[in-house]
């Protein structure tokens, strides 16, 4: 019997043995899906089975195309795509476009017009031009939505009152006054409960109305209303799915050759960008949301446009609508919590499986109903955050031109009217430049608002024609752009003016004068200063780099003497060496070395030169004495008399009223007006390399900041208490109720070299009583039982860094030793945070872990600009 028996050294077996010292092979990996993806895609399936069946209803296409659509943006543009949560299918965007093409061409070549419009996306999204599509204006794309949720609410209305819509808005507002003559009750009662119950439901209040908004209101509204319907047997027109057999399918395209070719763009058009643009909102969605994009990267839109391309492929062939990204499912697909692209695909499989077993489910729904849900979407379309937001950037004629070009002319004819006017706008702006002239208190100002270009140079010499020989002109430049015969113009009149004795001033832009290296001044008490517009100039900025402008080299007008600054462009903080010399012969009389202060000696640190501090009045040019007990408005054309060690304060604040002030008082006004609510409580050290605003790219209002020797938090208590930080802590919290603290170190802090060259026995000035407050840390850093904070990738550089890093996480226990801190923490109200900047890598490192494995994790750049 033993010879019967088969033995268990088969093939089969060998075959997953290994060759020695190679890598055992791989298990087959199961096809798993998370459970967020299974309740998103539940949630967008109800969400697009009503919606798809309402669009196809406006197109006036087969009820099953938007059946079929839904399905093929799931599945296959689910599966291609480059925006992994992004649901395609049937939009509202593309309702008028559809529709148009169906009334011209048939419902057969329409969907080879969509099998085109695909192959056409395939070819973009070859050539890699999806970045490009981006270029449009938003005015254009908000003003083409607009105009087709328009056109879609007033078609929509006619079936709401019980009628049949028009062919176009013009003969649908001809025939709505016979319609409201002769309307349909049961169709109107039926409508008004849908959008009844689609306004109602999501603002039901309290925990239940948490629990029933879970359910779409899409889903609600037509359920409600078909059930009212069956209810009180209302006879009214339902859908109507026919048999899948008798589905029309693609066919070749019929009609002259140019209206295919314009309907093909058109699709292509209205399809790519709305999707690329859903795309781009939907990372945005993402980022905003708790996790953030940590598990989903970010959108690939070459690949995206060859997933919509291959849908629309697909999507026609079978006898589907036009397939584009949309925005509502979309949208309910990040905030369900989905993960990956299984959510998108799943809704997919959920719409075929609807469409295969739920019809005579369906085939209850009132086409009222229906139409009552597309005209609201309709109506949302035209969006008044869009439209604010149009308005103050200056494009509310972009935005009107478009949308009534698409309302009245058609999708194509009003994009190209929006771009033709958008286009026309751009060039207005370019060319309309303001140049005036007025004088204050001696002082003549020249202000230039607008581009500088060759067109401007006639009313630029008028102006500068009016200004006096010998005169003291400051020339304003508010633009971002001077072409060279402006500049030759500026140039010239400035070498004539300072020749005969004047002196100006230019501000607002880098221009090139005597000031610039290799420059010939021709004038040596011509003052020529170039300021960035929104920021100081020679002194240190609190603002972030990113925004920062060009910024000149300023020279100050100290008499016979000249002081330059030594900033470079592009950003305030660039080699920033300012110094202010004190009046002194020439380096060649003095016998000093060029460049070098008069005062200081070789090493010597600027900031601790003894004129910097400016203690006693000091006697101006004209005999004065300055007394800083006065206080003068500054912001005026010439800076009040003061110390030299102060010059370069008062010319900062001085373009800062200037050129900054202007821009901010809007803002600032608003602040002042309804109070400070910051949502973070920020604590660092008093250190002057820290700029909190720099780091954080924070604005006035933002951070509520506390700043003091070695970013120290006092424990609660009356023996080593401190009731200032302990004070800001508590305003921060019970009065500010910010969210957010953080604690923040940094590299080369002196505080922290003095805690380790501490020595107990000696005197005990201020500094070094307040330096007791970081012996906790000290002592934390010595204790072999807990581990010491590291950066990732890398051990502390020396003793300094490693307290510097013990010390930030010393401060975050003090601060839960507070009474508010630790209530608000028991409340979940309140998050600390860790924060470590490297000066010398212009690096940040957040605080990752708690007691075990403490480690300080880079913050990366992030790309904001998609």
């Amino acid at each position: 019997m033993s010879a019967c028996v088969p033995t268990r050294t088969d093939s089969k077996r060998t075959q997953r043995i290994h060759r020695p010292h190679s890598p055992p092979s791989t298990p087959p990996r199961r096809f798993r899906i998370a459970g967020a993806d299974v309740s998103a895609a539940i949630a967008v399936f109800l969400i697009a089975l009503p919606l798809s069946l309402g669009i196809a209803l406006a197109t006036g296409a087969p009820l099953q195309a938007g059946l079929v659509a839904a399905a093929v943006g799931g599945i296959v543009a689910g599966r291609i795509g480059g925006s992994p949560l992004q649901v395609s299918g049937p939009a509202a965007g593309l309702t008028v476009v559809t529709a148009d093409l169906i009334q011209r061409y048939g419902w057969r070549t329409t969907c080879a017009i969509t099998v085109l419009a695909g192959l056409a996306q395939l070819g973009l999204g070859c050539l890699r031009v999806a970045r490009t599509a981006l270029a449009v204006s938003p005015a254009i794309v908000h003003g083409m939505l607009a105009g087709i949720g328009v056109t879609i609410a007033v078609a929509q209305l006619h079936i709401v009152l019980g009628g049949t819509p028009q062919s176009s808005v013009l003969a649908n507002l001809r025939a709505l006054p016979a319609q409201l003559a002769g309307l349909d009750p049961a169709a109107v009662a039926v409508s008004a409960m849908t959008l009844t119950l689609l306004l109602l439901w999501p603002r039901i209040p309290g925990r239940a109305g948490r629990l029933l908004r879970r359910v779409p209101a899409a889903l609600i509204a037509v359920s409600g209303a078909t059930a009212a319907a069956a209810l009180a047997g209302l006879v009214l027109p339902k859908v109507d799915l026919p048999s899948w057999r008798s589905h029309a399918l693609a066919g070749l395209p019929e009609g002259p050759a140019l209206g295919l070719v314009a309907a093909v763009l058109t699709t292509t058009l209205v399809c790519s960008v709305q999707s690329l643009l859903g795309a781009v909102a939907v990372d945005k969605l993402i980022a905003t949301r708790p996790g953030g994009p940590a598990r989903v990267g970010r959108s690939d839109l070459d690949r995206e446009l060859l997933g919509q391309g291959a849908a629309n492929i697909v999507s026609g062939t079978l006898g589907g609508l036009p397939v584009a990204g949309v925005a509502v499912r979309s949208s309910a697909n990040v905030q369900s919590g989905a993960v990956s692209r299984n959510s998108t695909m799943l809704h997919g499989v959920l719409v075929v499986v609807a469409a295969l077993l739920m019809v005579p489910i369906l085939e209850l729904i009132p086409l009222a109903s229906l139409a009552a849900l597309v005209m609201a979407v309709g109506i949302q379309m035209v969006s008044l955050h869009h439209i604010r937001t149009v308005t103050r950037h200056r494009e509310a004629l972009v935005y009107a031109v478009t949308t009534l070009g698409v309302v009245f002319l058609g999708v194509l004819e009003g994009v190209t009217l929006g771009i033709a006017v958008a286009v026309a706008v751009a060039l207005h702006r370019l060319t309309r430049t303001r140049i005036t002239h007025d004088e204050k208190e001696g002082v003549h100002h020249v202000h230039v608002r607008g581009q500088l270009t060759f067109l401007a140079v006639p009313r630029l010499s008028r102006a500068l024609h009016h200004v006096p020989q010998g005169s003291h002109v400051v020339v304003e430049l508010d633009g971002s752009f001077m072409d060279h015969a402006a500049y030759e113009a500026l140039q010239d009149w400035r070498k004539t003016h300072t020749a005969q004795g004047g002196t100006v001033e230019l501000t607002g832009r880098r221009v090139a004068t005597g000031t610039d290296p290799g420059a010939a001044d021709p004038d040596p008490g011509a003052t020529s200063t170039g300021t960035g517009t929104g920021t100081g100039t020679g002194t240190h900025a609190d603002t972030d780099t990113a925004s920062a402008p060009h910024t000149a080299h300023p020279t100050l007008h100290l008499g016979s003497a000249r002081a330059e600054c030594q900033c470079r462009p592009w950003t305030p903080w660039r080699n920033h060496r300012c110094e202010v010399p004190r009046l002194a012969p020439p380096a060649a009389a003095s016998g000093q070395h060029p460049g070098r202060h008069p005062d200081r000696q070789p090493g010597q640190h600027p900031s601790r030169h003894p004129d910097r501090h400016g203690d006693a009045p000091r006697p101006t040019e004209a005999g004065q004495t300055t007394d800083p007990s006065v206080l003068t408005p500054l912001g005026g054309t010439s800076a009040p008399a003061a110390p030299l060690g102060g010059r370069q304060l008062v010319h900062g604040i001085t373009a800062f009223q200037r050129n900054t002030a202007p821009l901010v008082r809007g803002e600032l006004a608003r602040l002042a007006k309804e109070g400070q609510r910051p949502t973070q409580l920020f604590l660092t050290c008093a250190d002057s390399r820290l700029v909190t605003s720099m780091i954080t790219s924070s604005g006035p209002g933002d951070l509520f900041v506390v700043r003091n020797v070695g970013n120290l938090v006092p424990p609660p208590g009356e023996e080593s208490g401190d009731d200032s930080v302990a004070a800001a802590i508590e305003y921060a919290v019970d009065v500010l109720h910010v969210r957010s603290i953080t604690v923040c170190g940094h590299s080369g802090c002196g505080a922290m070299q003095a805690l380790l060259q501490s020595d107990p026995g000696q005197t005990q000035t201020p500094l070094r009583r307040w330096l007791r407050l970081g012996v906790p840390s000290l002592e934390r850093m010595a204790d072999d039982r807990r581990p010491w904070p590291r950066l990732a990738g890398r051990a502390a550089a020396d003793a300094v860094e490693q307290l510097c890093l013990t010390n930030v996480v010393q401060q975050l226990e003090h601060l839960r030793a507070h009474e508010s801190v630790a209530r608000a923490l028991r409340s979940g109200e309140l998050e600390l945070h860790g924060l470590y900047f490297h000066v010398g890598e212009a690096q940040a490192y957040l605080l990752q872990g708690q007691d075990e494995g403490v480690v300080f994790d880079h913050v990366g750049a992030v790309d904001l600009t998609a």
